[in-house]
């Protein structure tokens, strides 16, 4: 062994399976006796977080745990622990900046082209959890370094609209009071569901995937005196295996069901109505839709607007097979069931799925979802109806809320409340976002689940507003693959308590 020769050490989920006191110990000894070298280490981060459980768990099962994360739960712990054990520079990335910082756009094209793929969330998770280490010792290894510009590059600009959180926005945080979450006593899971209120304050569940497979059956959400109780309907309303599609509720009481997809490759392209009478199942028919209509897609979002006296169905993003990330705009009469061109002014939003859209004054709210390069996006735009059609306007909120993509957004008493979702640029994972549609002012507020099985994953899920004495909303549904970790479905519906943020 040459000891002054430059040396690569490579340490791939290594590490981590020894007590932490003697893989201290051989970092330190590699910096002491190898004056020109670089360290290059891949292990797991953030074990306190849902996935970090369902990880943690995995490896307990193997009677192999993972000794740093307790010493070392996160990346900017673990540059500090090398540079305290002898080494010169330390540069750390998750996995999401890795890939999309590091790796060139055409690279990034050619991976996600070799198969049909719509794990976002399992797969940005996944990466959240991972992280890739370089330090060095010696001149000559510091240009072996990664560079930690990528871990910023994602970010945006704090003066964007799209933007981070500032560091102030941030610390008051821990002002805010949270918000309680309890868990509901009945059964219900699913991915990728979508969710409508009915007459009476019951919800309409379709869709979606649970441990039986695709193709959930219809289920009815009915809430009585002594709470709330599940249902499943007859076949009659079953809409078929779809998932990723979007339940808007309409004047009149129905449900329109639109796109979807049963596969990667298969998308779902018809229209179905459902309507429903308190005491009797829900009744789905297909609708025959006139005029030229919009690609099929799924991960879109929808919402009721009105132009003219007259009630639409707005369909605004979404992805296919073909197209990564859309930003096309749709409309169809409910009048007479024919898609329609509307003339709509301004600057559209940037093309997204995974996004949110909600009914507002006769117009639309969008916010965030996931853009065409990969990347969260954190801005709220308005389309505001006018005389000759609609006009969107992008919303200057302050400080901009955390960008984030596979949530749910509704409006109550002039804010727009998003809950849950993915996001990349924070510890943690996301709870609730304020946003006051009079002062364009936000905040971040965290969801109390020390009364919820523990984890809580709160994407690929559905919400509604429950009627009930006190504001509150309803979580349905939601989980995910962890990795080879294991698939976590949230087993029980869970309501928040929303009077903390509407004082």
């Amino acid at each position: 062994m040459d000891w002054a020769a430059p040396t690569l050490i490579l340490s791939e989920v290594v590490l981590t399976y020894m007590e932490t006191q003697r893989s201290d110990a051989v970092i330190s000894w590699a910096a002491r006796l190898l004056p020109q070298s670089l360290f290059v280490m891949y292990e797991q981060v953030r074990p306190h977080d849902p996935f970090g459980c369902v990880m943690q768990e995995h490896f307990l099962k193997m009677n192999s745990p993972l000794h740093a994360l307790t010493q070392y739960p996160d990346i900017s712990a673990q540059r500090q622990r090398f540079l305290d054990k002898g080494w010169q520079q330390c540069v750390t990335l998750d996995m999401n900046q890795f890939y999309l910082g590091l790796v060139s756009e055409e690279e990034r094209d050619r991976v996600e082209s070799l198969e049909p793929f719509d794990e976002y969330e399992d797969w940005h998770q996944k990466c959240a959890h991972y992280f890739i280490l370089t330090a060095s010792t010696g001149a000559l290894m510091q240009q072996a370094l990664l560079d930690p510009a990528a871990g910023t590059k994602l970010r945006p600009s704090p003066l964007s609209s799209e933007g981070q959180p500032s560091s102030s926005h941030l610390q008051l945080l821990s002002s805010v009071p949270s918000c309680r979450a309890q868990p509901v006593p009945i059964c219900v899971e699913g991915l990728g569901m979508a969710s409508s209120c009915l007459t009476g304050g019951h919800i309409l569940l379709t869709g979606g995937a649970s441990r039986a497979g695709r193709g959930a059956e219809t289920r009815v959400l009915l809430r009585g005196r002594e709470g709330w109780s599940v249902v499943c309907a007859e076949q009659s309303a079953d809409p078929g295996g779809r998932l990723h599609h979007s339940a808007t509720p309409l004047p009149g009481g129905a449900v329109l069901l639109y796109g979807g997809r049963s596969s990667p490759l298969r998308p779902v392209a018809d229209v179905l109505r459902v309507s429903f009478q308190p005491g009797s199942f829900p009744q789905a028919e297909p609708l025959i839709c006139a005029g030229d209509p919009p690609p099929p897609r799924w991960r879109h979002a929808a919402a009721a607007v009105r132009h003219r006296d007259r009630d639409f169905l707005f369909v605004f993003g979404g992805k296919n097979q073909s197209e990564r990330a859309m930003g096309d705009t749709a409309f169809l009469s409910l009048d007479d069931q024919r898609w329609t061109q509307i003339p709509v002014e301004g600057v559209a939003p940037a093309p997204r799925h995974s996004h949110s859209a909600c009914s507002y004054e006769g117009g639309v709210l969008v916010f965030g979802g996931l853009s065409e390069g990969g990347a969260p996006l954190g801005d709220t735009a308005m389309l505001r109806p006018t005389e000759r059609g609609f006009c969107w306007e992008e919303m200057d909120v302050r400080p901009p809320p955390e960008p984030r993509y596979s949530h749910r957004a509704h409006v109550l008493e002039q804010k727009l409340l998003v809950v849950g979702g993915v996001w990349m640029f924070s510890e943690g994972v996301p709870g609730l976002a304020v946003i006051d549609l009079i002062t364009r002012t936000s905040m971040e507020v965290s969801l109390d689940t020390a009364s919820v099985p523990h984890p809580l994953m709160l994407h690929s899920f559905c919400s509604e507003l429950a009627a009930s004495e006190e504001p509150e909303l309803l979580l349905i549904g939601g989980g995910g693959n962890c990795f080879s970790f294991g698939t976590h479905l949230n087993r029980h519906p869970v309501t928040v308590d929303l009077r903390a943020v509407l004082i």
